[in-house]
């Protein structure tokens, strides 16, 4: 489980005439964070920098890369990613864009310009709770449809769509232990699964 925001916000300060403009954005994949950081990069080609920091949940751990964008080392990119590390959030990403006022603002000016900034959009951000998970297909006959409904509800499992065909077939999300709980006590189910499908994983709300 982690922490991540459910949508993009932007935030943005003066600071000594430099104007940082600070862009989150909820992302699921490291292409995903490149294809926005090259969007930003060609939307605000005129700006002095646009520094970045990220963190990706993956079922291997969490990637995060940063980017000082030509700042001084550790001023910008470091710090912007010791703020997403600190309030544990994942499939974030955070570019801030600075337009040079013609005030140098010195290592220590620009470590608190590019936190300030960082921290207001991250402020303005709704941060929600998700987990790793997959999406189950389940087919069940029509007798027991409500069944596995109630079965589902009670374990907080997202019904995803219903198709009506001979069966029912649901897709469901489902976290790794509760399809296995699910599958292993298969038998013992006051409904009969017909036949199922592991699908894609997807980062699903708790």
């Amino acid at each position: 489980m982690f922490k991540t925001i459910d949508e993009n916000v932007c935030a943005e300060i003066v600071e000594k005439k430099s104007k940082f403009i600070a862009h989150s954005f909820y992302v699921e994949s490291v292409e995903q964070a490149e294809e926005l950081i090259k969007q930003t990069n060609k939307k605000y080609f005129d700006a002095r920098h646009n520094c970045y920091a990220f963190r990706v949940m993956t079922k291997n751990g969490v990637i995060q890369r940063f980017s000082d964008d030509g700042e001084p080392s550790g001023t910008a990119g470091g710090p912007m990613l010791n703020i997403l590390t600190s309030q544990n959030l994942a499939n974030v990403l955070v570019i801030v864009t600075r337009y040079f006022g013609g005030i140098l603002l010195g290592t220590g000016g620009l470590v608190k310009a590019y936190s300030s900034v960082t921290l207001e959009a991250l402020n303005c951000a709704n941060i929600v709770e998700k987990v790793l998970g997959k999406e189950i297909k389940i087919r069940v006959n029509y007798a027991d449809l409500e069944k596995l409904r109630y079965y589902l509800k009670q374990r907080n499992c997202r019904i995803v769509n219903v198709e009506y065909d001979e069966n029912v077939s649901v897709v469901a999300e489902m976290t790794e232990e509760k399809m296995s709980e699910m599958l292993e006590q298969r038998e013992n189910l006051n409904f009969e699964i017909a036949e199922w499908e592991i699908g894609r994983e997807k980062f699903m709300g708790v």
